[in-house]
């Protein structure tokens, strides 16, 4: 996993909970990279789970929760660093409907070797998206967030409905009806 997931997470934890939660996860964790991470390094995904794991235990907000609140951030990270993926676009569908082609291309130019998500296009209409997502890591609240958040910077609203195809949700639909 690249090392901006974990900086911004960590940022993010120190703006929402304080420096004294950042270094209490990183402490009750076993990290390999003893909780240092370069934006550009890779580590492994299950440091990522560990400081989630002992971030939730420690304010009591559920894993998904969490990543909801990540993913808004980190859109905000995404939108100020890469003006240019947004402005191709101006409606959420259609940015949706582009992340394998576009997105996560323009994506692998900055980071080659990113482990991403594909999301699999299975319907489209103007109004209406659904999509299937596969990851080997089960995060697809971050991308529930990232989606919420693709709507609201077009000032949109949208019902996205998620649907577990696995169990351990490394497979989930997304039904998204824009409002």
């Amino acid at each position: 996993m690249k090392g901006i997931v974990f900086t911004e997470f960590l940022d993010l934890v120190e703006a929402k909970f304080g420096l004294e939660m950042v270094d209490k996860i990183i402490n009750q964790s076993n990290l390999e990279s003893n909780g240092a991470y370069t934006a550009v390094g890779t580590y492994e995904f299950s440091e990522m789970l560990q400081l989630l794991q002992h971030l939730s235990e420690n304010t009591g907000i559920s894993i998904d929760d969490l990543l909801l609140v990540y993913a808004e951030h980190f859109f905000s990270v995404l939108k100020k660093s890469y003006p240019g993926l947004f402005v191709t676009y101006t409606d959420p569908i259609e940015m949706l409907s582009s992340i394998e082609n576009h997105i996560h291309v323009e994506v692998r130019k900055i980071y080659p070797d990113a482990e991403l998500p594909t999301f699999e296009v299975v319907e489209k209409s103007k109004n209406s998206i659904t999509l299937i997502y596969k990851s080997s890591r089960a995060m697809h609240h971050f991308g529930l967030g990232l989606m919420n958040k693709t709507f609201e910077h077009f000032n949109a609203t949208a019902t996205i409905l998620l649907e577990k195809l696995k169990k351990d949700g490394t497979e989930v639909k997304f039904i998204i009806t824009k409002n």
